[in-house]
């Protein structure tokens, strides 16, 4: 089954006691208290924050298999501390200026690059995805369909922040590294490097994201076909370049 909080699982024993606890882990509840600490640096944990960081590309399996210490514990599967957050926002912010900076963009371009990257691509594609998966996984994923148990949002949208950061190293970090000596000769090499990179980039993204929604219900070897298609869309532009 996906990783789903029960609706009704407060309303049991006591009801004077229960109340309180359904009110405090409604929607509204958890954001208030997620936003309330997003500007309490002493209250988050970057320690913790910078090992998901680590682990999204050695052995994301750890950071989930973290997701669900946390719904066994607090009873949630979104994360509930913004280190994660802030940390992401610092990383855009620094990878973005160092593009800008090997790009040879002006102050303006640099600021109008870093709004597009954190507003449009992180967090406008980040709410388009994870509201797809949320009604998806809601729809069609979950084993029981009743109104007791659904799919979090803020677990779809955490799941995106996961297999977004990995794309951004690579493709803001990574690649700066071979953007003007290679990737930008227009050559048949340029044009390898800077496709492999957007293919494990990708390649990563729906990786990250599969490891989120998989274990429930979608099996393994479902994930052979659009690594595939990848593989083949890389080879395709690759004979099209030559």
């Amino acid at each position: 089954m996906l990783p789903s909080t029960s609706v009704n699982s407060p309303m049991q024993g006591n009801g004077a006691l229960n109340s309180r606890d359904a009110a405090r882990h409604t929607a509204g509840a958890k954001r208030y208290k997620y936003l309330r600490r997003l500007f309490r640096f002493r209250q988050m944990d970057f320690e913790f924050a910078a090992w998901q960081m680590l682990y999204l590309f050695t052995s994301p399996q750890r950071v989930y298999r973290n997701f669900h210490y946390r719904k066994q514990t607090k009873d949630q599967w979104a994360r509930d501390d913004p280190a994660f957050l802030v940390l992401l926002s610092v990383w855009l912010c620094v990878s973005t200026v160092g593009f800008g900076f090997v790009l040879d963009m002006g102050f303006f371009k640099m600021i109008k690059l870093l709004l597009w990257v954190v507003f449009i691509d992180c967090v406008g594609v980040g709410l388009l995805i994870s509201t797809l998966m949320w009604f998806i996984s809601n729809k069609y994923l979950v084993r029981r369909q009743s109104r007791d148990c659904d799919v979090e949002w803020g677990y779809a949208f955490d799941v995106h922040l996961n297999a977004f950061y990995p794309l951004l190293v690579i493709l803001h970090f990574i690649q700066l590294f071979f953007i003007n000596h290679v990737i930008l000769t227009d050559t048949f090499i340029g044009y390898l490097v800077g496709n492999t990179l957007w293919l494990i980039a990708v390649g990563y993204y729906i990786y990250v994201t599969f490891l989120g929604y998989s274990g429930f219900l979608i099996p393994v070897f479902q994930m052979r076909k659009p690594a595939q298609r990848l593989r083949n869309l890389a080879m395709v532009t690759h004979l099209e370049v030559a």
